[in-house]
């Protein structure tokens, strides 16, 4: 079941052929486009009728001139609706985000040493380098020396840990 592979010349003469008929369907509804809006302006804007006298004139750009104004009513209500909208969207998103909570990211471990923490904080001023271990006490670590006498009286030691045990009990 071995599929064949197509060959790039005929993958790139397809590809050609799409972008022709997708050329094609673009042109195509941009005219549709222009006639739709054509065929909505001849229904809702009839040509004026421009003959008449001066009072004629007058009183159509009076008429025209009360539809624009309620046409700016409409826009503008419509214009606030989507504001609020869009406040109100912005609103919820924030209370998703507050009830979900915020993740916090996993934090990185670094490796910094003192010199480059101060050189962090407080830039170019820190001139000291620090080198923690210089500054630490030498101190010589004394060997126990263990009895020569490994082997004691046994009694003696218990004895002194019955009394501990007595000291203990009475109080």
């Amino acid at each position: 079941m071995s599929e064949k592979k197509m060959t790039s010349s005929r993958r790139h003469h397809l590809k050609s052929v799409i972008l022709q008929i997708a050329l094609s369907w673009l042109e195509q509804e941009k005219k549709d486009n222009v006639e739709q809006k054509e065929a909505y302006m001849a229904e809702h804007c009839p040509v004026p009728d421009m003959s008449g006298d001066q009072a004629a004139l007058t009183e159509m750009a009076r008429k025209l001139h009360a539809i624009l104004d309620k046409l700016d009513e409409e826009r503008y209500d419509a214009e606030a609706k989507v504001q609020k909208a869009k406040k109100e969207i912005e609103d919820l998103n924030i209370k998703v985000v507050d009830l979900r909570g915020v993740k916090k990211p996993a934090l990185k471990k670094v490796r910094m040493s003192a010199d480059s923490m101060l050189q962090a904080l407080l830039g170019s001023k820190h001139k000291v380098t620090m080198d923690l271990r210089s500054n630490l006490k030498q101190v010589k670590k004394e060997v126990k020396e263990e009895p020569t006498e490994a082997v004691g009286d046994w009694r003696k030691n218990i004895e002194d840990k019955a009394d501990r045990k007595k000291m203990f009990e009475t109080s």
